[in-house]
């Protein structure tokens, strides 16, 4: 039997008005595709090539390098450097060894005491420019310590290592920071070891460009390789305080300075703040690492290590917690086109009790940090010892 709708006036009226309602409402604009900018795009090439050539290099650095001799004399690095001889200007420093009457030797500096400690707890910002024109000069604000607010500011120098007379580049016109020295031979003999250690799933590789680069000036450079299996930063911190107390054992140092990418500066802090690394560790460089922890790929949480950099774990609440008396001198390089660390300004550590420098280095990747010429070159000079007359806590400046 066939059924035969009839039409009804009424209800198509009230269809008709439903319509003009709904037509009449203001509809929230559909999202435009957001193309990624030209500074992201160049940044992201040089991750590319970074990976490619940290791909060829990342065998030669799976075995743990031999230790280094008491007189400091080492075998040939798997990127083609030696140790140069004490007074060349590079290699190992003149007066870092066990007889040294420098002043760093066992017979001067008593080990684990803290020495040339920093008075106040301050943070500092700078920033590292690439790919721009030539920016205007910029003084740094203070945002915390009692030095902080009436600290002078540091004469400007060049970062980016090139010969004298050579236009500097936007990536390399950052001026010194606290009580820092220009290089020389001269105060070669005040440099204390540094270890270098390398993020996740990686190995001491990834420094082949900053080795070549520290040592070339006279630092006394070792790299350590953590397991592979490490599943606890909290266990990866004390095996790397076991590595740093053979440092000084062997070298007659007190202290010894640590650069660390990405998980590995996250581990680097956790044994100087919460290990009382601090008696151990002068200087803490960065690059990249997850402070705040990281949100990025979060399929990948399954894994202990990235658990421990999410925001919410427990290892980054204890690093946020207090750390009364901690010594060392904290240096972070982040990046504002960092893919890992994610946000970028999680490189940053922000934190009361600490001395801090945060320097941004804007147009790179996370992968480029440490092999960045104007990275290196800063890096190199954040490790030259204090002036004997520069006060603590000055401030520095940034162009």
């Amino acid at each position: 039997m066939k059924t035969i709708t009839r039409w009804n006036p009424l209800r198509a009226a009230q269809g008709r008005q439903a319509l003009r309602i709904l037509t009449s409402l203001p509809l929230p604009p559909l999202p435009s595709p957001q193309l990624p900018s030209g500074a992201l795009l160049r940044a992201s090439a040089l991750e590319l090539l970074v990976f490619a050539g940290h791909a060829v290099l990342y065998p030669t650095g799976l075995i743990q390098e031999r230790r280094r001799a008491p007189d400091g004399t080492a075998a040939a690095e798997p990127d083609g450097t030696t140790p140069a001889r004490a007074g060349a200007g590079s290699g190992p420093a003149p007066g870092t060894g066990p007889t040294s009457s420098a002043g760093t030797g066992p017979a001067t500096a008593k080990r684990g005491r803290a020495t040339g400690g920093i008075t106040g707890r301050t943070t500092r910002e700078a920033v590292i420019r690439s790919g721009s024109p030539g920016p205007s000069p910029r003084s740094l604000a203070p945002s915390g310590g009692p030095a902080a607010r009436h600290a002078p500011t540091a004469a400007g120098t060049s970062a980016t290592g090139g010969a004298p007379g050579t236009p500097e580049t936007p990536a390399g016109r950052l001026s010194a920071l606290p009580g820092r020295a220009a290089t020389g031979a001269g105060r070669a003999a005040d440099r204390p070891p540094v270890l270098l250690l390398h993020g996740f799933v990686d190995n001491r590789s990834v420094f082949v460009l900053l080795r070549r680069s520290l040592r070339r000036h006279g630092h006394r450079v070792e790299a350590l390789n953590y397991s592979p299996l490490t599943c606890d930063i909290r266990a990866a911190a004390a095996e790397l305080g076991a590595r740093v107390e053979e440092i000084c054992e062997r070298t007659g140092h007190a202290r010894i300075d640590v650069v660390g990418h990405s998980l590995g500066g996250l581990i680097a802090r956790y044994y100087a703040q919460r290990l009382d690394g601090h008696h151990r560790v002068r200087t803490l460089v960065t690059l990249g690492a997850p402070h705040s922890g990281t949100t990025v790929a979060p399929w990948l949480s399954a894994h202990p290590l990235i658990r421990q950099m999410r925001p919410d774990s427990d290892v980054i609440a204890e690093l946020a917690g207090p750390a009364r008396g901690c010594s060392t001198r904290f240096i972070c390089f982040w990046s504002d086109l960092d893919q890992v660390a994610v946000p970028p300004a999680t490189a940053r550590i922000e934190h009361p009790d600490l001395t801090v420098v945060n320097i941004r280095v804007s147009g790179i990747g996370h992968l480029a940090l440490p092999v960045h010429g104007a990275v290196a070159a800063e890096i190199r000079r954040v490790l030259e010892p204090p002036c004997s007359d520069s006060g603590a806590g000055q401030a520095g400046s940034a162009a």
